[in-house]
C-alpha cells in the first residue's frame, strides 16, 4: 500500500513546465512585431521621373499610381480615373496626404486629371513622387 502512494506522488512530478518557454516566444513575438517597419506600396510598379528637388515625405497615407499604360491605382486597387477622387476622400483622413507616383512614360494630361479630381474631392495635400536625380 505503501509503495502505491509513492508512484502517485512521483507522476505528479514526471510533468514538463512548459510556462518559461511559452513567456520567451511571446516576448519575442512582442519584439519582432514592434520592430517591423510597415512600408506602404501602390500595388505596380511605377518607374518614377527623376528630379534633383526631390524629398522624402514620412505622412504620406494613401498612394495613387498611374502606369504607363494610363491605368490608376489607389492603394494596390484599380480604380476608374474618373471615380479617384471620391475613393481617395474615403480614405484619407483630415490632415492625411496624399502621394501621386506616375510613370514616366504616362501622359501628362492623365496626371493632370488624376489631381484635378482628387482636388475637387476636397483633398488638397497632393504631392507627385519622383527619384532623386544622382547629378
Amino acid at each position: 500500500m505503501r509503495r502505491r502512494r509513492l508512484r502517485d506522488a512521483s507522476d505528479d512530478s514526471t510533468g514538463i513546465d512548459l510556462t518559461p518557454m511559452l513567456d520567451v516566444v511571446f516576448i519575442m513575438l512582442i519584439f519582432f512585431i514592434v520592430t517591423t517597419s510597415f512600408i506602404k506600396e501602390s500595388g505596380v510598379e511605377i518607374e518614377r521621373p527623376e528630379s534633383s528637388e526631390a524629398t522624402a515625405r514620412q505622412d504620406t497615407q494613401v498612394l495613387v499610381a498611374i502606369t504607363g499604360e494610363g491605368a490608376v491605382w489607389v492603394d494596390g486597387e484599380a480604380v476608374d480615373a474618373h471615380r479617384v477622387g471620391a475613393r481617395v476622400a474615403q480614405l484619407v483622413s483630415g490632415d492625411g496626404s496624399v502621394v501621386v507616383q506616375a510613370d514616366k512614360n504616362s501622359t501628362t494630361g492623365l496626371l493632370i486629371q488624376v489631381m484635378d479630381r482628387i482636388h475637387q474631392a476636397g483633398v488638397d495635400n497632393v504631392a507627385v513622387a519622383a527619384n532623386r536625380d544622382a547629378g
